[in-house]
Formats: C-alpha cells, sequence, structure tokens
C-alpha cells in the first residue's frame, strides 16, 4: 500500500494516473450501470417506456442524496479517525452508517411509496408515462434499504483502503444487471418491472458480497456485534460532513423536475424520453470527469497542506487538460453522431428525431465543463467547500432555472434545451474567474495554469 508521502514526492502525473484510474473505471461502471436499464427498457418495452423511466430519475436521485450524505459523511469520518489512530470510533462508525442507512432507507422508501403516484405526477408523468414509471419505481423503492446499504459500504470500503474491491462490485453490478435484464424483460416477459427486479437483485448480490468483505475480523474496521446503535456526536458528524453532496444532489432533483415539467408542456411524453436518453449518454463522460476529480482530490488537498504549491498547480493543471480531452471526446460524439448512439436505446423514428436533436443542442458547448467540475472538485480538496457548494449550485440554481423558466416559453422544446449550454459556459466562465482570484489571492503564480 503507498503511503501518503508519495504524495508529496512522486511524480504528479504517475501520481494521478495511479489515484485515477480506478476511480474513472468505478464511475464509468457506475453509469454504464444506469444505461443498461435504460437501452434494454428502450429497445424490449418501448419509447412511453423510455419517457416513464426518465420521469423516476428525480426520485432515484432524491434517494441516492440521502445515501450520499451518508456514505460520503460517513467514509470521511473513517478516514479521519484512522488517520488519528482512533480504531475504535472508526469502527462505531461504520456500525452508525448501517444503522442510519436502514431507517433512512425504510423511511424514504415507505413515503415514497405511499404518495407515489402524486409524486410522479408532480415529476412530469401523464397517463401515457404513469403506468410505466409506478411499475419501475414501486420495485425499486421496496428494494430502497439495499440501495442505501449497498453505495453506503461501498463508499467504508474505498475509506479503509480497498478501492479496487469496491470498484470490483461496482462492476459485478453492471455485469449482473445486463445478463439479467433480458431474462426478465424478454424471458419472463415482465417488462419495465423486469428491469427493476433485475436492479435489485443486482443490488443485493452486490451488497452481500461488501458485506462479506467488511465482515473481516482480520480488519481494523469491520462489522462486529455492539456497534450499530447511533450516538449523537457520530451522526452530527456523519449528516454535517454529508450535507454538501446531499445539498448538491437534491439541487440536480429540482432541476429534472422543472425540466421534465417544461417538457411535458412544451414537448411532450417524447420529448421526456428524449432527455432521459440524452441525459444517460452525457452522464457516462460526466462520470469520467468525476473519477479524475477524484485522483486530483488526495493530490491537491495533500499538497496544499504541505504549502507545495507547484505541486497543486501541476495535478490542477493536468486534472483539467485530461478532463477537458474527454468532455471534447463527449462534444465530437454527440454533436456528430448522435443518431447511432440513440439507436442503442430505441428503434422509434420520432424519439429517435428529438434524441437526436437534444444531443448535438445540449452538448454544444460540453467541451468547457470539465473546467467547472475540475474547479468545484478542486476547491472541495483543498478545504474550500464554500467556494465548491457555491459553483456546484450556481450552475443549477442561479442560471439554469431562471433560464428554464423563460426560453422554453419563446424557443418551446429547443428552448428546453438550450438551457443546459447556455448555463455550462455561464459556470465555466464563473468557476475560471473564481480560479483566478483564489490563485492572485493566494499568492500562487496565475501563469502556471
Amino acid at each position: 500500500m503507498h503511503t501518503p508521502k508519495e504524495l508529496g514526492t512522486d511524480n504528479v502525473g504517475k501520481l494521478l494516473m495511479r489515484y485515477a484510474i480506478p476511480a474513472v473505471i468505478a464511475m464509468t461502471a457506475s453509469s454504464l450501470y444506469n444505461m443498461v436499464d435504460s437501452i434494454f427498457i428502450g429497445r424490449g418495452v418501448g419509447p412511453l417506456a423510455i419517457a416513464g423511466l426518465a420521469i423516476t430519475f428525480p426520485v432515484m436521485n432524491l434517494s441516492a442524496a440521502f445515501g450520499a450524505m451518508i456514505g460520503v459523511g460517513g467514509s470521511t469520518m473513517i478516514s479521519v479517525k484512522l488517520g488519528q489512530k482512533d480504531n475504535e470510533t472508526a469502527v462505531r462508525v461504520l456500525g452508525n452508517v448501517v444503522t442510519l442507512n436502514v431507517l433512512l432507507g425504510v423511511l424514504f422508501g415507505g413515503l415514497a411509496i405511499i404518495f407515489l403516484n402524486p409524486i410522479l405526477r408532480f415529476f412530469g408523468a401523464s397517463d401515457n408515462t404513469l403506468g410505466y414509471a409506478y411499475d419501475y419505481m414501486l420495485v425499486i423503492l421496496l428494494g430502497n434499504v439495499v440501495t442505501h446499504l449497498y453505495l453506503g459500504l461501498n463508499s467504508v470500503l474505498r475509506a479503509i483502503g480497498q478501492p479496487k474491491k469496491a470498484m470490483n462490485a461496482t462492476i459485478a453490478t453492471v455485469v449482473i444487471n445486463t445478463i439479467l435484464d433480458p431474462l426478465f424483460i424478454y424471458g419472463l416477459d415482465m417488462g419495465i418491472r423486469g428491469a427493476a427486479i433485475a436492479t435489485v437483485i443486482a443490488q443485493v448480490i452486490a451488497l452481500v458480497y461488501v458485506w462479506w468483505l467488511l465482515s473481516n475480523k482480520e480488519q481494523y474496521v469491520h462489522l462486529q456485534r455492539g456497534i450499530y446503535g447511533l450516538r449523537s456526536k457520530i451522526v452530527k458528524n456523519i449528516i454535517g460532513i454529508g450535507l454538501s453532496p446531499f445539498c448538491m444532489q437534491t439541487c440536480a432533483c429540482m432541476v429534472v423536475i422543472l425540466i421534465n415539467t417544461s417538457l411535458r408542456t412544451h414537448g411532450g411524453d417524447l420529448a421526456i424520453g428524449a432527455y432521459g436518453i440524452a441525459n444517460r449518454i452525457t452522464f457516462v463522460f460526466v462520470m469520467i470527469v468525476m473519477g479524475i476529480c477524484q485522483g486530483m482530490q488526495p493530490i491537491a488537498g495533500y499538497n496544499y497542506g504541505a504549502r507545495q504549491f507547484d505541486r497543486v498547480t501541476e495535478v490542477l493543471k493536468k486534472a483539467i487538460i485530461l478532463s477537458t480531452i474527454v468532455v471534447t471526446i463527449g462534444f465530437v460524439v454527440c454533436v456528430f453522431t448522435p443518431v447511432p448512439i440513440v439507436h442503442l436505446f430505441t428503434s422509434d423514428p420520432e424519439l429517435t428525431d428529438i434524441s437526436a436533436n437534444a444531443l448535438r443542442i445540449i452538448n454544444c458547448l460540453f467541451s468547457v465543463v470539465g473546467l467547472a467540475m475540475v474547479t468545484g472538485n478542486f476547491f472541495q480538496s483543498i478545504g474550500k467547500a464554500k467556494i465548491s457548494i457555491f459553483l456546484s449550485t450556481t450552475r443549477q440554481l442561479l442560471f439554469l432555472v431562471p433560464l428554464l423558466l423563460v426560453l422554453p416559453n419563446y424557443f418551446g422544446t429547443n428552448g428546453v434545451w438550450i438551457t443546459i449550454p447556455i448555463s455550462d459556459i455561464l459556470s465555466s466562465i464563473t468557476a475560471a474567474v473564481m480560479l483566478w482570484y483564489f490563485y492572485k489571492k493566494e499568492g500562487f503564480k496565475t501563469n502556471n495554469i
């Protein structure tokens, strides 16, 4: 196992690759996991089913926000306690992560099931898509505890120095889901409900694997009796640390609701389905950039604390370059070859045309997104959480929401699509200005960027 000292001495480029590649693989697998259901549902059930699936995104995002709050908060706290050699508290945190995930999983899942119909209507479901959305989401919510536990414990696995095993668990869910989807959708003729059952089963298997790994008594931090009682101080710290990703994902959920509602008004069910397809495709490239950001964070944080600013600048610059290459590839794929990509999800001519048009417009300025994403994560990695939250929420609340309230009234469905690239360029300019000001204030050499 590499020691933290390497973060301040080894070649920055090699370090970034060493830390980023496992994260990129895990994040890409996670995005493919989300794509698999969309592809099989679109090809096997139909265009309205794709629209119904898109309606469920806000519910799933909101559930993931609660999961991220506990997972990120708990894993971060465990890392800190292990660094302080306080293994006993680290084990207690693990137990509290399990208990909180069970409680929140049951509470969120139960309330969402009780009010599922009005929730889906509020999120943009019509008479044509409500049935599909309800059938899919009911199964997912019944397995909500499993989802929360799996995501939370997988985060803990990374925190205790087993990122490759956490990555393997993520990849396993993709492979299992890919195998089970056609079996349940086609073989057992279960339609969209079959896709949801396949998803839950894949997560159950992954959870069993992660639980087994964390039950190993040879590890400093492992599952054991007597650690599951909630401790108020631990709970407060977990929630306090995890509040940042929770707020960001909640904002993203609100934006998706607004987009779906606007699309239902100006474009109808197929426009919502097109957004679901475009969102899934774009998400792959976004997740790769997130993996690069995860690789950058420990390097930037360590060297910032060590006042080795040249290394901070170098890793930031390399992360921006790599991320810009990734999103530029995404720009080329989505803008110049949208139809073949869309055909993975649907053969319906009308949905294909709407989706291809959406992909072109949404991603016409995609090349600038890498700068904004890396900058936001950079500030988080050096302890500037407020700036990071500001940059993350600026795109959604300050730019995207006002544009969504205005532009669709003049340009219809295309007005919804163009709000996204406009928000991208505005948020990237904001990030660049914040980064320049920070470097100037900190006395860094801005000409190194």
